[in-house]
């Protein structure tokens, strides 16, 4: 039911969070985007395949919304890192029902000629400390993976670690099959991402 669409490396700011991502993969990132709906703004970078991720941070010069912002930007810290992935799906009610609680709400969101529904919760966690996907269903053909130049990286391999590590793997299964996603043991929560370049394999976290 699901696929994966897109990672997110949250920062504070945002420029610090696109030289690491950069200085990492040895690639540029795409020009700056906003999200108005949001009050953040992100840079992409194309994984290939319909596949990308955006390096996101709050937007300084942006008023935010009457809730907490989405991937709980609002209480981020700490070095550059990958705190969430999100999900396509083409009926996110169905996809909905079969979520654990916490998943959120559904935003009719846009920018530019991108339109999109996504599941955002109340209170800006989503579950699982985040290591559970955000959910989105594109609105339309427009999809930013296609207006993205191909830098040769790839997501090879992405771990989800979690002290709740069953329970997560028991949540994702009847949603998504994905040889390159395994949920591990771990004592925190934590995103690895392993991604191949043209050059060598790289690590973020």
């Amino acid at each position: 039911m699901l696929t994966f669409d897109h990672l997110a490396i949250s920062c504070d700011p945002l420029k610090p969070g696109v030289a690491h991502v950069e200085e990492a993969l040895g690639v540029r990132l795409s020009p700056e985007g906003k999200h108005p709906h949001m009050g953040t703004h992100n840079r992409l970078l194309s994984l290939g395949g319909g596949e990308y991720l955006e390096v996101i941070a709050i937007d300084p010069d942006a008023p935010g919304p009457d809730q907490p912002r989405w991937f709980d930007l609002d209480r981020f810290d700490g070095p550059p890192r990958v705190t969430n992935w999100i999900c396509r799906c083409d009926d996110l009610q169905a996809a909905m029902a079969l979520a654990p609680d916490g998943i959120g709400k559904v935003w009719d969101l846009e920018r530019a000629e991108f339109r999109w529904r996504m599941t955002i919760p109340e209170d800006g966690r989503l579950p699982f400390d985040g290591c559970f996907p955000a959910l989105i269903e594109w609105q339309g053909a427009a999809h930013p993976a296609k207006r993205l130049p191909d830098a040769g990286v790839r997501l090879k391999e992405m771990v989800l670690y979690h002290p709740e590590a069953d329970a997560l793997r028991a949540a994702l299964a009847p949603l998504i099959s994905d040889d390159r996603i395994a949920v591990r043991q771990g004592d925190q929560p934590e995103i690895r991402v392993l991604f191949s370049t043209r050059s060598d394999d790289v690590d973020l976290w």
